[in-house]
């Protein structure tokens, strides 16, 4: 059984599949506090997620000068790792996803994570083999560049009008859209979903159980 409307469906991780985004924020001002620079709101801090590492620590510290780059980004994987065992999945995020499996989606990741952080992630037992490929930023080029993507539909040998890009942030939808893919915005991570409707998502899901009922509906 092939799927009604998408071959190629790639979620972003952070706010979209792991409930992480307070964390992530959180960790961000720390380490911009850490280096001696002016600490971002958590509204400023959220803001960046979902871009690579260095250009979201960049952009949320416009003050910390470029040398202190390295040394920022040390202290955001310190505070970072010394919490990500309280990090979970959404509810609800594991039977979307083997819905998607059953019905024969090609389940990926593009993300502004590390590989190293989202490999972590995926040696969990609740996780293996439930996606068929990844791209992360520091591989490829961080959100909104559709690079990840384009390797994804290379990879699978799927074309953008067969493909769906889900996330929670402007970045991802604003990815999907420079690379010719559709896109649905989910509510619940890190951006307010008013700024959502310029970038043409297909739909705005409120809850893991909307995206899921929306994704068996449609997808």
């Amino acid at each position: 059984m092939r799927p009604r409307q998408f071959d190629l469906i790639a979620f972003d991780w952070d706010g979209t599949l792991f409930d992480s985004t307070a964390i992530i924020a959180r960790c961000i001002q720390a380490a911009v506090r850490d280096v001696g620079g002016q600490e971002p709101t958590h509204e400023q801090a959220s803001y960046v997620i979902g871009m690579g590492l260095m250009q979201a620590l960049a952009h949320a510290a416009p003050d910390v000068p470029p040398e202190k780059y390295p040394l920022l980004g040390d202290r955001y994987r310190h505070h970072y790792f010394a919490q990500q065992d309280a990090i979970t999945l959404f509810d609800g995020v594991l039977p979307l996803l083997d819905t998607l499996k059953r019905r024969h989606h090609w389940v990926t990741v593009a993300t502004g994570k590390s590989r190293r952080g989202l490999d972590a992630a995926l040696e969990t037992v609740e996780l293996k083999g439930l996606f068929d490929g990844s791209r992360t930023a520091d591989e490829t080029a961080g959100k909104p560049n559709p690079l990840m993507l384009h390797e994804l539909m290379r990879e699978f040998g799927v074309e953008p009008e067969r493909t769906l890009m889900i996330g929670d942030t402007t970045h991802d939808l604003q990815m999907a859209l420079n690379a010719g893919c559709a896109s649905i915005g989910v509510s619940y991570g890190a951006h307010d979903h008013s700024g959502f409707e310029a970038l043409k998502p297909l739909h705005v899901a409120h809850s893991v159980r909307e995206l899921h009922d929306w994704l068996e509906q449609y997808a």
